[in-house]
């Protein structure tokens, strides 16, 4: 498996180093897309999706934490890298209180990259370890509640993508109708419901705080790549059109 890296970086020969060190010295690590400022690692946060962001702490138009405390807010399973030329005491505290993986000084040397990334790495698997025993161990031992809060659980952690309850309920050994049993009785909402309520949370945080996303943008970002489709449940859901909610007027 490779893990997908965004890097940003406003030094250009700094920044083309990382992404050969990585392309070079990194196996199992991909990187995806790269940004000189903190607004356009952002927007490919949000188009790429990706495992890791590496990124400087001083940037033009936003700063290395201001994007990671944004990053955080919708995708709070990203993991950081902090990369800086300055070793001040306030910077690395910030970057603890985000919960940064390391804090790197530059010039970054390759040793110390390989070492980040691969303790990324295992934090990845072990977390895809327990995701995994979650859906597939001994579903008859667990209690309803354990059962619903698996399923909780994973679908905050793949609301953006396409889910299958089918599939999640022959994972646990379940019909998808007990399955959606058990989950209306801990949680009082269907799976689907819950789903749909989740993305419309984050399409809400999205469009009153990301004015340079699109809507189709933000609908791709919260798992509707088709933006009619979007717009119309947003205003099912919410009572406006996406536009009318970022607008904050009827049109």
């Amino acid at each position: 498996m490779s893990y997908k890296i965004v890097i940003a970086e406003d030094e250009e020969l700094q920044l083309n180093s990382l992404v050969k060190k990585v392309e070079k010295f990194c196996p199992g690590f991909t990187v995806v897309g790269t940004a000189q400022t903190g607004s356009q690692a952002y927007k490919l946060i949000c188009e790429k999706a990706p495992d890791i962001l590496i990124s400087d702490i001083r940037m033009p138009v936003m700063t290395g934490i201001e994007l990671m405390e944004k990053a955080r807010i919708m995708f709070p399973e990203l993991q950081f890298i902090i990369i800086s030329g300055f070793s001040e005491f306030e910077y690395a505290r910030s970057a603890i209180r985000l919960q940064v993986s390391d804090y790197l000084l530059k010039p970054v040397e390759t040793e110390e990259l390989q070492k980040a990334l691969n303790k990324i790495r295992l934090k990845l698997q072990e977390r895809a370890q327990e995701e995994s025993a979650a859906f597939n161990g001994d579903s008859e031992n667990k209690t309803a509640e354990q059962v619903a809060f698996a399923v909780i659980e994973y679908l905050q952690h793949h609301y953006n993508e396409e889910v299958n309850l089918n599939q999640i309920a022959s994972a646990l050994h379940y019909s998808p109708s007990y399955l959606t049993k058990i989950f209306v009785q801990q949680y009082d909402t269907t799976p689907s419901k819950y789903m749909i309520s989740l993305r419309m949370q984050k399409a809400q945080q999205l469009l009153a705080h990301n004015p340079e996303l699109s809507v189709r943008q933000i609908g791709e970002t919260v798992g509707y790549p088709e933006q009619g489709y979007f717009s119309r449940i947003f205003k099912k859901y919410v009572g406006v059109s996406p536009l009318e909610y970022r607008s904050g007027t009827p049109e």
